[in-house]
């Protein structure tokens, strides 16, 4: 879970509107963020929280320059008191400082949908999109600045620069398609012959290149010896192979290459790889489930929610679920066999790890230093079997969760952590294989993330 949940936190006393006011005449930037880190606004009168929220973006513009991650801090806390147009800019603005790719394309989304008349947000988010090379997207984002607003002449350059992409792309698709329709035996345009019959089997690669064919469930797939990707509706699957699925191919490999160098293994069995949009997603998994989770791993394949455009987000995503994957696997009784928080745990730590994070991102270890202290942490005992994203502030558990693993790590490093997996799948008692590896029970390890999260 890479997008900050603010409504999460731990609701402390609400300080006074006015204390925002006056932290920021003295420009007590970060007295006045962790005064309101915490505070509900819905704790507030309606009328009250403007006056809360300008005194938070005023902090967030000052600290752009000089303290990017605090700046954001701010930014993020007036956004959640009240929504302006500043509020967002500032957001996006810091989040792009401090590599927040995902956190600042949701600003500007935002902001482009509330606050169409700024032609700022689309001009920025056309900008991003131009960087991701999604050249059709940031064609039809440019096309809604205004034509009247000071981004527009900037916004006719791009423009211009997109549309030359999106016609260079389309010749190209299209003679990617030919190609891998001759490669495949499949009938071009004006061609008679009949596909070959790898149609209706299954393609077994022995190497790392990808193949296209169908499978036995009628579903077309690519897939090499580590990965079989499907979209879950097999009709938009020609449409996009030739430059999404290298996207995702890309990412895929990414995935594995990391999860190999960061916990020592990767999985060696076949992966299904099935790509869904969001409302694919919420018809078939939930659409409480799908508000909630960018994908999941679910019997052998992992599934992608809202699998549109792969963001730093949903890389990030695809790392998590690989490695509950590979779990699955070095785990001589699967990953199931496990507590559920060390499994999410473990994901979750590897994720951070992807994101250039050795701990948990600084709102979430800001609260979580505050639970720490006040001891309302939740205890791993309690999701031993109780997945994190069950619990009644879901981020804060699987901060804990990953915090424990980090502690793990720490004792042993990844070679031990990974024999200590295959010892406590094999266990009857994950707890008594954890004392006799590290020398810690569950209560013994809490401590030990109390300890980590107050610096000692």
């Amino acid at each position: 879970m890479n997008t900050p949940l603010i409504a999460l936190l731990l609701l402390a006393a609400a300080p006074p509107a006015q204390k925002a006011k006056e932290l920021a005449a003295h420009k007590e930037w970060e007295e006045l963020y962790l005064a309101f880190a915490a505070a509900d606004p819905a704790s507030y009168p309606e009328a009250q929280r403007p006056s809360v929220a300008a005194p938070l973006l005023k902090g967030c513009e000052a600290l752009l320059a000089e303290d990017a991650v605090m700046a954001y801090s701010l930014g993020e806390r007036a956004v959640a008191f009240q929504q302006t147009a500043g509020g967002l800019r500032c957001v996006a603005r810091s989040a792009l400082k401090t590599d927040q790719r995902a956190a600042a394309e949701e600003a500007l989304k935002k902001g482009l949908a509330n606050f169409p008349k700024d032609g700022a947000f689309a001009l920025e988010l056309g900008r991003l999109q131009l960087l991701d090379k999604d050249h059709a997207g940031a064609l039809a984002t440019l096309q809604q600045v205004p034509a009247k607003s000071k981004e527009a002449a900037e916004a006719k350059k791009l423009m211009q620069q997109a549309r030359s992409q999106v016609s260079e792309e389309g010749a190209a698709r299209r003679e990617a398609e030919r190609l891998e329709q001759r490669m495949n035996g499949e009938p071009g345009p004006g061609d008679t012959r009949q596909a070959k019959a790898t149609a209706g089997g299954d393609i077994r690669p022995a190497g790392l290149s990808y193949e296209s064919g169908v499978g036995k469930d009628g579903m077309r797939v690519r897939q090499n010896s580590r990965f079989a990707i499907r979209y879950f509706n097999s009709d938009r699957d020609f449409g996009q192979r030739a430059e999404y699925e290298g996207k995702v191919v890309s990412a895929l490999d990414e995935a594995y290459d990391f999860t190999q160098r960061t916990l020592g293994r990767a999985r060696s069995r076949q992966l299904n790889v099935v790509l869904y949009t969001r409302d694919e997603f919420a018809t078939h998994m939930g659409a409480r489930y799908a508000a909630a989770v960018a994908g999941l791993y679910s019997e052998d394949a992992i599934r992608m929610n809202d699998a549109a455009e792969l963001t730093q987000a949903t890389k990030a995503t695809l790392v998590h679920e690989y490695v509950h994957a590979a779990v699955d696997e070095i785990s001589p009784r699967g990953g199931g066999a496990l507590p559920r928080w060390f499994n999410e745990g473990l994901a979750e730590y590897i994720e951070w790890r992807y994101l250039g994070l050795d701990g948990p991102p600084r709102y979430l270890r800001d609260v979580m230093r505050a639970r720490a202290k006040q001891g309302a942490l939740p205890k791993l005992s309690d999701m031993d079997s109780q997945a994190p994203i069950t619990m009644s502030q879901p981020e804060i558990a699987y901060g804990t969760s990953a915090m424990a693993v980090r502690e793990l790590v720490r004792l042993g490093g990844q070679e031990k952590l990974l024999d200590f997996i295959e010892k406590a799948g094999r266990a009857d008692s994950f707890q008594e294989a954890l004392k006799a590896t590290y020398e810690k029970d569950f209560a013994g390890l809490d401590q030990a993330v109390r300890a980590a999260l107050s610096g000692r």
